[in-house]
């Protein structure tokens, strides 16, 4: 092995989702876009389906359909697209879809007429997050065209997104559940019997259980990344998921005063070992990482030294390492850094860091 390995420990998925499930009454979504954030779509999903999940959520229709083609047979919503979606497509595979706009509605509304179809539709609010969702002052009017197509269309859910749930107490949350609820309450007194009432993410499920209503929809967390902290300090009982390894390629004696890598950002304060990792900002690794970042060979922690190439990186092993040309070399793993370490050494977040990781390499069940 000499660049990168991703490994996904599918199980440990599973078992997220059970510890979830435990947490709440309410049905849970398993979101599982962007490739499962980057754990694979489709094994990803049927792990959490083995753990209860009784409903999957995807971003992309392309999503959708491949999870049908995969033969998953359960509750799907999909939600991100204008007028451009493949409507009879999703109707055709049985999925839900989100309508946010009247344009998106229309859409909908003809290609199950088209079809003969009767489309499942979970109406998007905008309570404050000020992406996909229409606002308060445009709810009547996408009601009306819904309901004044009821042949073609049942409103079987309502749903929103809040903007600050990871930071708990944070005032816009209370504020837009207040939202969520008037919008809610305009849709009832139409006479709509909904089905499922969504609003909260990964966050919210894990601290905020007045928010849960009738499905939850932990993303994050299904991953094993908690995105708030937890006060017991046990990342609420949840496994990371994703493990990332390489190999050492090469192993040096320098003296002090060598520059390592290019432009020689890192220089040897003394007479040292380095080791040589053959994966660089084309495997993920991001090129902030040098001089910041820290992987481990064998519980040791040691940080990348000088600057991140397109394929390749080195370590300051210091004098007399151990380490020898061969040895597994652990960026994420339970025995080295995290992907919540990696995220704050490049400034970013850990949806980013499996996201980057995962996208980029095939994924190994462990």
């Amino acid at each position: 092995m000499t660049r990168l390995e991703v490994s996904v420990d599918y199980g440990a998925i599973t078992r997220n989702v059970v510890r979830l499930r435990a947490t709440t009454t309410a049905q849970v979504m398993a979101v599982v876009k962007a490739d499962a954030y980057g754990h694979g779509l489709v094994p990803a999903s049927r792990a959490a389906r083995e753990g209860g999940a009784t409903w999957l959520g995807v971003a992309q229709p392309d999503e959708a359909l491949a999870l049908r083609a995969a033969g998953d047979t359960g509750r799907i919503l999909t939600w991100l697209y204008g007028p451009e979606l493949p409507a009879r497509a999703l109707l055709a595979a049985g999925v839900d879809l989100s309508a946010s706009s009247l344009e998106v509605l229309d859409v909908i509304v003809s290609a199950a007429r088209q079809d003969g179809r009767r489309a499942r539709v979970h109406v998007c609010l905008d309570t404050g997050l000020a992406r996909e969702g229409v606002r308060a002052e445009g709810l009547s009017a996408l009601l009306d065209a819904a309901l004044a197509a009821d042949d073609a269309v049942e409103i079987v859910g309502a749903w929103s997104h809040l903007a600050w749930a990871d930071q708990p107490g944070h005032p816009t949350i209370d504020l837009q559940a207040q939202a969520f609820r008037d919008a809610l309450a305009v849709i009832e007194a139409r006479g709509v019997a909904l089905e499922v009432r969504h609003l909260a993410n990964s966050a919210a499920t894990l601290t905020r259980p007045d928010l849960h209503f009738d499905l939850v929809r932990p993303g994050i967390a299904v991953y094993g990344l908690p995105p708030v902290e937890d006060p017991a300090g046990a990342s609420f009982g949840l496994e990371p998921a994703m493990s990332v390894t390489a190999s050492l390629a090469l192993v040096k004696d320098v003296p002090a005063g060598q520059g390592v890598s290019y432009g020689h950002d890192y220089t040897t304060p003394a007479a040292t070992r380095l080791g040589l990792v053959t994966a660089g900002y084309a495997d993920g690794i991001f090129r902030s990482a040098g001089n910041r970042a820290e992987v481990a060979i064998d519980g040791r922690r040691h940080r990348i030294a000088g600057r991140v190439c397109m394929d390749q990186v080195v370590l300051d092993l210091g004098p007399d390492a151990p380490e020898r040309a061969g040895d597994r070399v652990v960026l994420i793993g339970p025995d080295g850094p995290s992907a919540r370490d990696w995220a704050r050494a490049v400034d970013t977040i850990d949806y980013e860091i499996v996201c980057r990781f995962g996208g980029l390499k095939g994924k190994t069940p462990a």
